[in-house]
């Protein structure tokens, strides 16, 4: 590899990742309010 290539591709990955994190902050969390989810938060144990 290039050095000029290597560089390429390091600042394409120092700079594009941080974006695929856009948006995301802590856990994800089911739809819609809390008191009518049906569904259980925890799978019983088998």
């Amino acid at each position: 590899m290039t050095p000029r290539l290597f560089m390429g591709l390091f600042l394409a990955t120092v700079l594009c990742l941080p974006l695929a994190a856009c948006g995301k902050k802590g856990p994800n969390q089911a739809p819609g309010p809390r008191d009518k989810i049906t569904y259980p938060l925890v799978y019983p144990p088998d």
